[in-house]
């Protein structure tokens, strides 16, 4: 049997077109086992979706979009009341790591180019869970829940999304869903770069001395919060007009990149354990001389290369090119006893357990800048293009003029 047959017969099939009284059918070679389901539903929901990578201009409504299936007994269907957006909603719009992407979700090359379409954005979503696969344990129909939605997967600016248990959490009880939505892409994204690659817990962040560039957005509002819930001494940089948000979330210290040389205010004080970078650009000419040498000290930036060089390299050439691009710059940079990491976001359900317990006990707190309804998905996205971001958007889908959106 060959590679293609092999996942095809390992897939999970809905059979009959409309879902109410519908079964499932697993196949592995000669076997065949009946699985029966008993929500009523329809084949198709609305969604707000792209048919090509483009401007603002290729956002379409629908009310056709396909219904999600679950295509593995791991996986949940969840009802979505809220979403939210995020930079890379806007970088995907425009074709921001399709290479990448579309190899992910079909490393065989089994489909043609462009089997992404009709592509539905949004990384953040909380809801309600409408259906569970025959292996999912820790959810029930009805829970409410909150997940961060990777990029090679259908997004959440629709009905209903399918997504894996693993990637799920239940949602914070403290928090309405448009609350919710704000928080697990910006969550996950700075507890893979501050947990998991910096090594920061709530039982060594004490005292730790830590600089975050760009303070004011989505990741930044969420990593001073958890990072001073740990004990650590945070600073933060942005502009004049957000110091106010940022020292109500508990900021320490915080330098105003619009006064003049942030490298300047920013090296006339004590020196880092960690620095998270938001920011970018020549910020990594100056930023790893402001940590604490032969200590441990960990620079790590959300600003990478790696899909922009599969984009333009192709994915082979890409991978090698952000290797070498990386493992040069750490070794550059240990020789000066200080470490030089990429961060990344990755899908963590169990991160997003912890992160709940601490949103119910008051240690953080949600930041939505604006909410739009259902109706209004294209002027969310203008407001996330615009930048300088002071917390999240977040889009409402039920109760958010979902069955008016597009008349």
């Amino acid at each position: 049997m060959n590679a293609a047959k092999q996942i095809m017969c390992n897939r999970w099939f809905y059979l009959g077109k409309q879902y109410n009284a519908r079964s499932l059918v697993f196949s592995h070679g000669c076997q065949k086992k009946l699985f029966s389901t008993t929500r009523n539903r329809m084949t198709v929901m609305p969604a707000w979706v792209i048919d090509t990578y483009g401007g603002h201009d290729v956002l379409r409504f629908t009310r056709n979009a396909s219904f999600p299936i679950l295509n593995y007994p791991n996986e949940v269907v969840v009802q979505v009341h809220a979403a939210g957006l995020n930079p890379i909603d806007v970088s995907m719009r425009g074709g921001y790591g399709a290479a990448s992407l579309s190899m992910k979700r079909d490393p065989l090359n089994l489909n043609q180019t462009g089997s992404e379409f009709p592509l539905v954005l949004g990384r953040d979503v909380s809801g309600v869970v409408m259906e569970c696969g025959l292996d999912v344990k820790y959810f029930k129909e009805g829970d409410e829940v909150w997940a961060a939605i990777p990029p090679w997967k259908q997004g959440s600016l629709a009905e209903f999304v399918v997504l894996s248990a693993n990637e799920v959490s239940h949602k914070p009880k403290s928090l309405s869903h448009s609350a919710a939505a704000s928080l697990p892409y910006v969550a996950a994204t700075a507890w893979s770069a501050l947990v998991n690659t910096c090594g920061l817990t709530l039982e060594n962040c004490a005292k730790k001395r830590i600089l975050i560039l760009g303070g004011s957005g989505g990741v930044g509002t969420f990593a001073i919060q958890m990072l001073k819930a740990w004990g650590g001494h945070v600073t933060v940089t942005c502009s004049q007009n957000a110091e106010r948000l940022v020292t109500g979330l508990g900021a320490d210290h915080v330098v105003d990149y619009s006064a003049g040389p942030v490298e300047l205010a920013l090296g006339t004080l004590e020196k880092f354990d960690v620095i998270l970078d938001n920011v970018g650009g020549d910020t990594e000419s100056w930023a790893l001389g402001l940590l604490k040498p032969w200590s441990g000290a960990k620079y790590v930036t959300l600003v990478t290369p790696f899909l922009q060089n599969t984009d333009l390299l192709g994915v082979a050439d890409g991978m090698m090119q952000t290797g070498i691009t990386v493992a040069s710059k750490a070794l550059k940079h240990l020789c000066k006893g200080v470490h030089y990491r990429w961060g990344f976001f990755i899908p963590n359900g169990a991160a997003l357990d912890d992160i709940s317990e601490m949103v119910d006990a008051g240690k953080i707190r949600a930041v939505v800048e604006e909410e739009f309804p259902f109706s209004q998905v294209p002027q969310a996205f203008q407001k996330v293009e615009k930048g300088h971001a002071r917390g999240k958007t977040v889009v409402q889908i039920i109760g958010g003029g979902g069955d008016h959106a597009g008349r």
